[in-house]
């Protein structure tokens, strides 16, 4: 009795009260009422391609909207080729067809909530992984219409990081309060990507990944607990990361 009590206060410490503490927090923010409402316009974070010719890649992730946002980010990817007049953009969203292509601006905000970067490459580099990222979007098992799950995947983070196992060359992991990042494309339990990260999951709902990437995480009901070595972080449900 006493180990499961210990059990129960380590899960309310790890995961229970930062959950809380975000749920206040956003309850106390301006938001907009419904879709209609939000801004969904360029935030100017990535350059434009007017102004850059370098191919890019990038990751980015915002805040969702309702409730949701106290938990969860939406992620997407956008490539450019040299000398392209216009990134594309690829996410996946729960109604009709699941993936979409340039749905909306490429740094574009979600329900009102500026984008952050969460990795990106440009340049040589970036023209190298773009065939890598195309060919892993066009076998993402779960395209069709009628797949998208909000909980606890596959959604929109269970899209994206599934691109980045398939590309172990993007050498990042979405954030820990990217909801149904962890349930792993086409419902599987184990996956090991040549980068060195081992994911362990039941579906999104617990599990574990380590790895150079990855660091230490430990997965529950889609909200993530762990710490990074190789960049010094420590990853705290539904709040994020803080680190280097």
């Amino acid at each position: 009795m006493r180990r499961l009590r210990h059990l129960s206060i380590a899960i309310a410490a790890l995961y229970l009260l930062p959950s809380l503490a975000s749920a206040g927090y956003w309850a106390a923010q301006d938001r907009p009422a419904n879709w209609r409402a939000a801004d969904w316009s360029a935030s100017g974070v990535l350059p434009s391609p007017a102004k850059d010719a370098r191919a890019r890649v990038a990751v980015l992730a915002a805040r969702t909207g309702g409730l949701k946002g106290a938990f969860a980010v939406h992620s997407w990817i956008v490539i450019k080729r040299e000398g392209a007049d216009a990134y594309d953009r690829y996410d996946v969203v729960g109604w009709g067809n699941p993936v979409r292509k340039n749905g909306y601006p490429a740094d574009g905000r979600w329900y009102s909530n500026a984008p952050d970067i969460v990795w990106q490459a440009e340049g040589d580099r970036a023209e190298t992984l773009i065939p890598k990222i195309e060919a892993a979007i066009a076998a993402y098992p779960h395209a069709e219409a009628g797949s998208y799950r909000l909980w606890p995947g596959p959604n929109s983070n269970t899209f994206v990081a599934g691109i980045l196992r398939s590309v172990p060359e993007i050498d990042a992991v979405l954030p820990p309060n990217a909801v149904g990042r962890d349930y792993l494309p086409g419902g599987g339990f184990l996956a090991y990507d040549p980068a060195g990260d081992l994911h362990l999951t039941l579906y999104g709902l617990a599990g574990l990944s380590v790895g150079v990437k990855s660091g230490l995480e430990v997965h529950l009901l889609g909200l993530v607990a762990g710490i990074d070595v190789t960049r010094p972080g420590v990853k705290i449900p539904a709040l994020g990361r803080i680190g280097v």
